[in-house]
């Protein structure tokens, strides 16, 4: 249940807050080239158990991107579900998956030179929403999903602080407010810094990563929490 923020300035240039909810036995590494040979020059947030990345970036090609898990509409047996941790780094090479998939739901947020778009897959139907310039927020649902509760709460207050790129530093603003989100109880729905386990899933907060990409290249600053569900 994790969920990203992201302004789209235009084709070449966004900004995004992105905080990874997940399972904390489930080890993971900071980022890092940690594919040299697969993924030559790609540098990402590596899933020790799978050996894939949540989110990775390609400074090169000026291309991003961060996975989100979402609810399947059709029965998916576990051992017969691929991994989707190849996701985010087949998509800075620019290779964007293709339905049918044989793995759970997703949100693909990705951001290259062509532009920013979400690609959603349900278990039966693979959509892609193009993400207008603003400022946008998904987490499980879809785009501006005014039915998820943090982003019928908090996508209007970052939406209050203007476009980041007219920003003199907007990442210390936008992690500002994501620190006063956390002054909701991690196991509030409206919560960015979550604890989900209320709700049937093991996951947590666990980190946080600003970016921004522009025709220059991709800059990526990474702070994991103290403790899971629980801001610094």
């Amino acid at each position: 249940m994790c969920t990203v923020v992201i302004d789209v300035a235009d084709a070449a240039n966004a900004r995004l807050l992105a905080v990874r909810d997940e399972d904390p036995e489930r080890a993971w590494d900071a980022p890092g080239e940690w594919w040299p040979e697969k993924y030559p020059g790609v540098s990402g947030i590596r899933d020790r158990r799978a050996g894939g990345a949540w989110l990775a970036v390609n400074p090169a090609e000026r291309r991003l991107a961060v996975l989100l898990n979402r609810a399947d509409v059709a029965e998916l047996p576990d051992e017969l579900a691929r991994s989707r941790g190849s996701l985010a780094l087949e998509s800075v090479m620019g290779r964007s998956p293709e339905a049918p998939l044989p793995m759970h739901g997703f949100n693909l947020l990705e951001v290259s030179p062509d532009g920013s778009h979400l690609l959603s897959w349900d278990g039966v139907e693979l959509r892609e929403t193009a993400i207008d310039p603003g400022i946008h927020m998904v987490a499980h649902d879809d785009l501006d999903d005014p039915e998820t509760p943090r982003i019928a709460t908090w996508l209007p207050e970052f939406r209050a602080l203007g476009p980041a790129a007219d920003s003199a530093d907007w990442a210390a603003e936008w992690t500002a407010l994501l620190g006063v989100s956390a002054r909701l109880d991690p196991e509030d729905d409206r919560a960015i810094i979550r604890d989900n386990r209320p709700y049937g899933f093991p996951t947590q907060s666990l980190l946080y990563s600003t970016a921004t990409v522009t025709p220059e290249g991709v800059e990526l600053d990474y702070r994991a929490l103290p403790s899971p569900g629980h801001w610094e």
